[in-house]
C-alpha cells in the first residue's frame, strides 16, 4: 500500500464534554459536531483530524490511514485480498463521517484496527484556536503518529510492512526495570519525511494505545501546553524531554480516552534515501521521566 501519512484516528469515550473541554482548553484545537453523531477536533484546514464518538468504554477505536488516490485504494484492496486479510468497505454513513470518498477498514493480527482511505473531503477552512496555538505541524505529513499495542509482535510487524508497506526507523528495546525482560518498540515511517508515523509495542494496552502525537512549530508552545495541562488538573504521563531517535521535544500527558497524547515540537524529519535504520538504547537525551504516569 501506497500510504501517505496518518490521516485522523478515531477515539471513543463515555463523556464528550470531557474531550471538548481537553481539545479547546488543553491541545489548543477547535472542536464541532461531526456527521452522524460524534465531534470532530480539528488542528489545521482540514475539517478534522480526531474524530470523538460516544460509548461506554474509554479507549482508541481505528487509525485512519490516507492514500493518494482511487487507483492507490484499488490496489490496497487487492493487497488486502491477496494475503487473505478480512476486510469491510464502509458505506455512505461512514465515508460522510469520516469526509472521504472510499474507505476500507481490517484489522492487523494483534486486533489494531485500521482504516485506508482515499479523497479527504476539505473546504480548507483556516484554522483558529480557541488558545491562540499558531500552527500544528502536519501539511503532508499528516496528524502526527500514533503507538499501538502488537503482544504477537513478529506477526504484527510482518503485516504492517508486507501488507500495509511501511518501513522501518528504528529499533527500542524498552525494560521497565532492570531485572525485568525487554519488550521491543518499532517505529515505522510511510511516504513522508516524519520520522515515524506508526510504532508497535511488544505488550498489551486496555486503552487500545499507547500514545498519539500532535506537533507544533515553537518550542514555546509545547511549554503554554503544560501549562494549561496544569491549570486543567490534566494528569501528567511524563515529563518534559527530547527523544533520542526523532529528536522530538515533547511532554505526555492523559487523554479522556485512557491513551497518552504526546505534545512536541523539533521532530526529525528525514531523507528517507539516506537513512539508516538503527537499535537506540535509552529512549531520550534528557528528561521524558515516565514513571510520574504510573504514580497517578
Amino acid at each position: 500500500m501506497d500510504i501517505k501519512a496518518l490521516g485522523y484516528f478515531v477515539a471513543q469515550t463515555d463523556d464528550l464534554n470531557k474531550w471538548q473541554h481537553y481539545a479547546e482548553q488543553v491541545l489548543g484545537m477547535s472542536t464541532h459536531p461531526a456527521p452522524s453523531g460524534g465531534m470532530y477536533i480539528k488542528m489545521d484546514e482540514r475539517p478534522f483530524r480526531m474524530l470523538i464518538i460516544e460509548g461506554s468504554e474509554n479507549r482508541y477505536i481505528a487509525s485512519g490511514w490516507e492514500l493518494a488516490s482511487k487507483d492507490a485504494f484499488d490496489a490496497a484492496i487487492e493487497r488486502l485480498t491477496e494475503h487473505q486479510v478480512a476486510w469491510e468497505i464502509a458505506d455512505d454513513e461512514q465515508c460522510t463521517q469520516r469526509g472521504v470518498q472510499d474507505l476500507v477498514t481490517f484489522q492487523d493480527p494483534a486486533g489494531n484496527t485500521h482504516e485506508v482511505y482515499w479523497g479527504f473531503l476539505s473546504g480548507c477552512e483556516p484554522f483558529i484556536s480557541p488558545q491562540g496555538v499558531p500552527r500544528f505541524l502536519t501539511d503532508g505529513m499528516g496528524l502526527g503518529h500514533t503507538v499501538l499495542p502488537a503482544p504477537n509482535f513478529d506477526e504484527t510487524y510482518q503485516f504492517l510492512t508486507e501488507v500495509m508497506g511501511f518501513q522501518l526507523s528504528d529499533i527500542f528495546n524498552f525494560r521497565p526495570a532492570e531485572d525485568a525482560p525487554s519488550s521491543r518498540i518499532y517505529f515505522m515511517h510511510c511516504d513522508n519525511p516524519r520520522h515515524h508515523s506508526l510504532a508497535i509495542c511488544e505488550f498489551p494496552v486496555p486503552s487500545g494505545c499507547v500514545h498519539t502525537m500532535v506537533e507544533v512549530d515553537a518550542m514555546s508552545e509545547v511549554g503554554r501546553a503544560n501549562d494549561r495541562r496544569i491549570a486543567h488538573d490534566v494528569p501528567l504521563s511524563a515529563t518534559l524531554g527530547q527523544h533520542l531517535n526523532d529528536k522530538m521535544t515533547s511532554f505526555y500527558m492523559k487523554t479522556p480516552s485512557g491513551f497518552d497524547m504526546e505534545f512536541g515540537h523539533g521532530g526529525l524529519q528525514v531523507d528517507w534515501d539516506h537513512h539508516r535504520a538503527f537499535e537506540f538504547t535509552r529512549v531520550s537525551l534528557w528528561g521524558h521521566d515516565f514513571s510520574v504516569g504510573q504514580e497517578q
